[in-house]
């Protein structure tokens, strides 16, 4: 099912009694325990909580990278949990962009090469033109030819936003974005996700250990042992 950002959908992101279980040396291990979250249209949200908490594994789930065990996940009205894998990458490709901690770029491309990817595979004719001018964006116009062995932890990761945000995504998820980089490259980081989220228009949702880069968000969720803990989130507003 493929929607189009003319439709008006406001709620982006609907999950409903979300479980995921995934299996462990002594047999399954819970890792999310009935979530519920709706993600509006043009918001920015944060996940926050302790290591272990099931902040990325949330995030994965939204963007169909792990498959709930049970529980509904739909986005833009479109159920995820019904999807096949090839459906899934199908409405990833036209719908999401997906920043990762460790870049999680492809090693023997050029940085050019690794943002005009998911064009390509979409079968854009000026994929080129669009990734050279993204990395335009994100100040590495003049990196352009280099691999991601010549580049430095903040340049790959302004290469990996760069590739997140050219196919213009409705959804943009990014698992803590800044969590490689020093703190001086973390800023800049932090800036252009914000920008190129303003400039595309992206709904975006982060999972962050940062409370400055949280801050900035229109609102934060809190999570603690897979579930959704409103306790902190009081004390938070408090």
């Amino acid at each position: 099912m493929t929607l189009h950002k003319s439709q008006d959908v406001q709620v982006l992101l609907s999950l409903q009694d979300v479980h995921l279980s995934l299996n462990g040396n002594t047999g399954p291990v819970s890792i999310l325990a009935g979530i519920d979250l709706e993600v509006q249209r043009g918001e920015t949200l944060a996940l926050i909580g302790p290591s272990g908490s099931g902040k990325s594994s949330l995030l994965m789930v939204m963007g169909g990278l792990e498959q709930a065990t049970s529980g509904s996940v739909e986005a833009m009205g479109a159920n995820l949990s019904t999807m096949d894998e090839d459906a899934l990458a199908r409405f990833r490709r036209a719908h999401m962009g997906v920043v990762f901690q460790s870049f999680h770029l492809i090693p023997t491309m050029t940085a050019l090469e690794n943002v005009a990817t998911p064009l390509e595979l979409a079968g854009v004719r000026d994929a080129f033109d669009r990734a050279r001018a993204e990395l335009e964006a994100v100040g590495l116009g003049h990196r352009a030819d280099h691999m991601p062995a010549q580049m430095s932890g903040g340049e790959q990761q302004r290469v990996a936003l760069a590739r997140a945000v050219v196919t213009r995504p409705d959804i943009l998820l990014a698992d803590e974005p800044t969590g490689n980089l020093d703190q001086a490259n973390g800023a800049q980081v932090m800036d252009l996700l914000f920008d190129l989220r303003d400039r595309h228009n992206s709904t975006l949702v982060m999972v962050t250990h940062a409370p400055e880069l949280a801050a900035r968000c229109d609102r934060v969720v809190h999570l603690r042992d897979g579930r959704i803990d409103a306790d902190a989130a009081r004390e938070a507003a408090e």
